[in-house]
């Protein structure tokens, strides 16, 4: 290395292009055992990924064009599984109530997040605490969360009790018998137990916003709304499709709270693509049938997956100011 000195006292280093090279530390014996970085790290998780999802995803989507019962040999039937779905209507009830399933979780689990997550964001002292309550139903399991609301939806059951006590008793009915209602009851078990999830992506989101620029639309004059819309629902963009994302998939693929609410009764009144494809599959054997309900309920989830991304996709991007 060489140092110039010009008379204007301004300093030149010269660095030959061997002492350009970053240092390594020298390796014992040649090439090391093991280097950093390499990609068949990953090859263990590679291949279970492969065999365990993909490889049988594809099985059963095989499947779902024969007549396979599980044993024995089998014969290929075209689309004949899926002419019986579209054909039954028991089953077009399942998709629909699916749907119903999914989007009335969706929704009312996103409005009731966000407004959780509003209200215990910055100001209550006591929004910790808050935070744990809510988000407690999350950590539960759901077959225990569906089992403590089937006893709450009993006729002799704290529902209906307490419509007794407030003189209310021709509201009282058998929620989960009832053809009407027994949707509706599995639809508030659902909600109760994946609000609290939907709050702590929006708490994430809201924690992103920041204080100033608040204030400053709050001097402007923007009154509540103005400050929530054109403030925070542009700054938590990310979370909103996040939370509808993952809300929309979980709703389409609801199956523990319904079996152990109802079963997919009273005559079927709620069922849905998962249970169907359960009864089909393991009850009655029809295990080609029951890969062509899950491939249709595949294909629905990756569709409403894939219109849910472009709706809530940041429209801001690759635009050029």
């Amino acid at each position: 290395m060489t140092v110039t000195i010009e008379k204007d006292s301004t300093r030149t280093l010269t660095v030959p292009p061997k002492a350009r090279r970053t240092s390594q530390r020298p390796v014992r014996g040649g090439k090391p055992l093991i280097s950093y970085g390499q990609w068949w790290w990953a090859l263990p998780a590679i291949v279970l990924v492969l065999g365990v999802q993909y490889a049988a995803t594809l099985t059963g989507g095989f499947f779902a064009f024969t007549n396979w019962i599980g044993l024995g040999s089998f014969e290929i039937t075209g689309f004949d599984n899926f002419a019986k779905i579209f054909a039954d209507p028991q089953l077009l009830g399942a998709v629909w109530n699916t749907l119903f399933l999914a989007f009335g979780s969706v929704i009312l689990t996103n409005v009731l997040g966000l407004l959780f997550a509003l209200a215990i964001n910055r100001t209550l002292k006591t929004r910790y605490i808050l935070r744990t309550l809510l988000f407690m139903p999350v950590v539960l399991s759901p077959l225990a969360v569906a089992y403590v609301w089937k006893f709450i939806f009993q006729f002799n059951g704290p529902l209906n009790g307490f419509l007794g006590a407030i003189g209310l008793e021709e509201f009282q009915k058998t929620w989960l018998a009832d053809p009407t209602w027994s949707i509706w009851a599995i639809l508030i078990t659902v909600v109760w137990q994946q609000t609290g999830f939907t709050m702590v992506i929006y708490l994430a989101g809201l924690a992103s916003v920041p204080v100033e620029v608040e204030e400053a639309a709050a001097l402007d004059g923007a009154g509540v709304w103005g400050r929530f819309w054109n403030v925070v629902v542009p700054a938590i963009r990310p979370s909103i499709a996040i939370a509808t994302t993952l809300g929309l998939i979980q709703g389409l693929r609801i199956f523990d709270q319904i079996l152990a609410l109802t079963g997919g009764g009273p005559a079927g009144a709620t069922e849905t693509l998962a249970t169907e494809v359960y009864k089909n599959a393991f009850s009655l054997g029809q295990f080609g049938f029951g890969s062509a309900l899950a491939l249709v309920l595949t294909v629905i989830i990756l569709a409403f997956a894939i219109l849910q991304q472009y709706v809530t996709r940041d429209r801001e991007v690759g635009k050029v100011s």
